[in-house]
């Protein structure tokens, strides 16, 4: 699983989002990748209470519709910046992938617990490179959905 094809820039995710089967849905997971997560028997652990969680924790990359006619680019960007702290907490072999799943319920912060039906793609590090400046260039004062890093 390790052997799984790179989106290597925003527009290659953009193509696996508009190219996704029409019965499935699309997420990002922040994790050591799918051998260990299907390993591990696709569960989670809830970080502030150590709950184990019946699905994998995860994002979905599906562009809802009120967004309209702009960039999907822009919509994936902000679904990796807004988590990008979770590589970076969680340490080095940990990464962003792209699965198709199922939604099982829902997580303490509100998040997809998903059954993985199939690993898709890794998310190359350029690509959260691209993100972080997509972000940047929408002009305002954003920062990613991190609780851990107050003064």
């Amino acid at each position: 699983m390790n052997d799984l094809p790179v989106a290597g820039d925003l527009g290659e995710l953009a193509e696996l989002v508009r190219n996704r089967q029409r019965d499935e849905e699309l997420y990002v997971r922040w994790s050591k990748g799918p051998a260990a997560d299907l390993r591990d028997g696709e569960r989670s652990r809830d970080e502030l209470t150590g709950v184990d969680l019946p699905g994998l924790s995860a994002n979905p990359l599906r562009v809802e519709p009120w967004w309209g006619d702009r960039p999907v680019e822009v919509w994936l960007a902000r679904r990796l910046y807004d988590y990008q702290h979770l590589g970076e907490r969680r340490g080095p072999q940990v990464r962003p992938w792209v699965l198709a799943g199922r939604e099982l319920g829902r997580g303490p912060d509100n998040e997809p617990l998903v059954a993985c039906r199939r690993p898709v793609a890794w998310v190359a590090e350029e690509v959260l490179e691209e993100a972080q400046r997509i972000v940047a260039a929408q002009g305002t004062d954003w920062g990613p959905l991190d609780r851990g890093g107050g003064a």
